[in-house]
C-alpha cells in the first residue's frame, strides 16, 4: 500500500485531495494546522497530524511522525489581495513564509527519504494564476511563482535519482474557502487612488458565466501526478486554469 502525505488538509483543495487518494486504497497521511474531527472519513488507513509550515519543530514532527511516504503534496497556503503600493510588508513576508518558505522547507524534509529509496513524488499546489498577470493579488503571485521556479528546477535535480517532482495550478475555485481567507488579508482596498479600479476588477471576477475549478478538479490533477510517470511538470486543474494555459503558452498542452 502506497502512502501520500498532504498539507493542509481542513478544507478546500488538501481536503478533496485527502478523500480522492482514501477511496483508491491509499494511505492517507493528512495534515493541518488545527486537527479537526469528522472533517474526513473514518478509516484505518487514514492519520491526522498537526502541521505548521512555517515551523521547523513542527515539520520535523509530522515527517517523523509520518514514516517512509511514497508522495508529498505541497497544498497548505492562503491568499493575500491588496494593490502592490500598499501591500505591508509585514503581510508579503507572511505569504512568502507559509506558501513559498513552507512548501521548501517541507520538500527539504522530506527528500532524503526519497532519494535514498530512489523513488518519490513532490507535488506543489501553485496557482494558475502564476500564468498570467492579474492585479490586486501580487504578493500571492509572486509567492506561488517562486514555488513554480523552484520545483522547475529541483525536478532536472531530482530526476537521475528517479525522483518525480510536479506543479499543479488550480484556477478559481468559489466553492473553496480560498476566497473568504484572502478577505481577511485585504489591505488598502478603499485607498481613494485605487477604489474604482478595485471594484471593477471584483466585478470582472465575480461573472457568473466565466469557467471556474472545482475542489474535485485538483484532486484529480494531484492524483494524475502522483501515479502517472508521464504526466507533464506542470498540470492546470479547472477550466479556466486549462484555458489559461492554452492562452499563455499559446500551443495545445497535455491536461
Amino acid at each position: 500500500m502506497k502512502t501520500v502525505l498532504i498539507t493542509g488538509c481542513s478544507s478546500g483543495f488538501g481536503l478533496a485531495a485527502a478523500r480522492h487518494f482514501l477511496a483508491r486504497d491509499w494511505a492517507v497521511v493528512a495534515t493541518m494546522r488545527t486537527p479537526r474531527e469528522g472533517v474526513l472519513p473514518p478509516s484505518d488507513r487514514l492519520r491526522v497530524i498537526a502541521l505548521d509550515v512555517t515551523n521547523a519543530e513542527s515539520i520535523r514532527h509530522a515527517v517523523e511522525s509520518a514514516g517512509p511516504i511514497d508522495v508529498l503534496v505541497n497544498n497548505a497556503g492562503f491568499g493575500v489581495a491588496s494593490p502592490a503600493e500598499l501591500t505591508p510588508l509585514a503581510a508579503l513576508r507572511e505569504v512568502f513564509e507559509t506558501n513559498t518558505f513552507g512548501t521548501i522547507a517541507m520538500t527539504q524534509a522530506v527528500l532524503p527519504q526519497f532519494r535514498q529509496r530512489k523513488a518519490g513524488v513532490v507535488v506543489n499546489v501553485t496557482s494558475s494564476v502564476t500564468l498570467k498577470p492579474l492585479p490586486l493579488i501580487a504578493a500571492y503571485r509572486a509567492s506561488k511563482s517562486a514555488v513554480n521556479a523552484f520545483t522547475e528546477s529541483m525536478a532536472l535535480e531530482l530526476a537521475p535519482f528517479g525522483v518525480r517532482a510536479h506543479l499543479v495550478l488550480p484556477g478559481r475555485s468559489p466553492e473553496t474557502r480560498f476566497g473568504e481567507t484572502a478577505r481577511t488579508r485585504m489591505h488598502g482596498m478603499d485607498h481613494e487612488a485605487y477604489a474604482d479600479f478595485v471594484k471593477a476588477s471584483f466585478a470582472r471576477m465575480a461573472d457568473p458565466s466565466s469557467p471556474v475549478t472545482r475542489a474535485q478538479d485538483v484532486a484529480e490533477a494531484i492524483w494524475r501526478a502522483a501515479i502517472d510517470p508521464s504526466a507533464p511538470l506542470r498540470i492546470p486543474a479547472g477550466a479556466d486554469a486549462i484555458a489559461w494555459a492554452a492562452e499563455t503558452i499559446g500551443a495545445p498542452i497535455s491536461v
